[in-house]
């Protein structure tokens, strides 16, 4: 591997409205989306397309974002919400599919409400829509962060192996937001089922104690790839919940120095078992990601 780190950094998502209003990371004459991008992209290796989550997206947009980034540049897709068990609001669909569900307006849609015919329409659109970042060589995980409800058990792990079968293409990337994957009696179970699957498993510093939290286990499951994801350690807001609360209040932690230099020694060493490790600050609140993320580059000695 040489004497090169071969770490990619970045931030989950680069158009978070707290950034921008925030004024401290972009330019001020950084006023679209494509000259946001391409700002970024000139200070970071890699992203993490959050807004895939929310909903599907489209061919034209992952184009857009191919042809305003380097070559050099990696993005990180992370799976609709419906793939990962989340609960959906019919809205958020395509036209038609809302229309052939004819589910109704306000209830909440979970994949077991989907019949196979329209997941399978589900799963051709979501792969249809990376195809242009998998064209360009701008596509690198394909992250499936499951619901804290997905708990391991049959259910659960038939689950994941489903989403395994429709996404063959893809390095996929599995994130759990239940403790019970990693509990003393399920853990090396876990870790086993990842590295049989050829899943990056997602290494997780986000705050503990408790249903919803997984401890951060430093293992690589993929040879070629291993994941760190940073939601921050803010034990007071992690489980808020409420119309007014916003994603950035949830992960708003601001990593000290000493913090992320306690990261890098362990990144280095995962570094070492891996052909490229990818670092995503999620701790989206303002520019914390962004300026964490600096940091940890300077402390780890990569440039852009």
């Amino acid at each position: 591997m040489g004497s090169k780190l071969n770490i990619l950094v970045g931030t989950a998502s680069w158009t978070d409205k707290s950034l921008i209003d925030s004024g401290r990371f972009y330019p001020k004459e950084a006023t679209t989306a494509e000259a946001r991008l391409r700002f970024y992209a000139s200070r970071f290796a890699l992203v993490e397309v959050d807004s895939s989550y929310y909903a599907m997206p489209s061919p034209a947009t992952a184009q857009l974002w191919a042809e305003r980034t380097p070559t050099d540049f990696t993005m990180n897709v992370k799976a609709f919400r419906l793939f990962t068990g989340h609960q959906t609001q019919p809205k958020v669909l395509h036209e038609d599919l809302r229309r052939a569900l004819n589910w109704p307006e306000g209830r909440n849609l979970y994949w077991k409400h989907v019949p196979p015919e329209i997941q399978a329409e589900f799963w051709r659109r979501f792969q249809h829509a990376l195809q242009p970042l998998q064209d360009a060589d701008r596509l690198g995980l394909v992250h499936f962060q499951f619901a804290p409800w997905v708990v391991c058990n049959p259910a659960g792990i038939a689950h994941v192996h489903d989403c395994v079968a429709h996404m063959p293409q893809h390095t996929l990337s599995v994130e759990f937001r239940h403790k019970s994957w990693f509990d003393d009696k399920h853990r090396a179970d876990t870790l086993a089922m990842l590295r049989d699957l050829n899943l990056v498993h997602t290494v997780v510093d986000g705050p503990q104690g408790f249903s919803n939290s997984v401890p951060a286990l430093w293992e690589a499951t993929h040879p070629a790839v291993a994941l760190l994801r940073l939601h921050g350690r803010n034990t007071e807001s992690w489980n808020v919940a409420g119309p007014t609360t916003a994603a950035s209040d949830r992960f708003n932690y601001d990593y000290s120095d000493a913090e992320l230099g306690g990261l890098a020694e362990k990144l280095r060493e995962l570094a070492a078992q891996v052909a490229a490790v990818h670092v995503v600050f999620n701790n989206n609140h303002e520019d914390q990601g962004q300026r964490n993320a600096a940091t940890l580059m300077r402390l780890l000695h990569l440039s852009r």
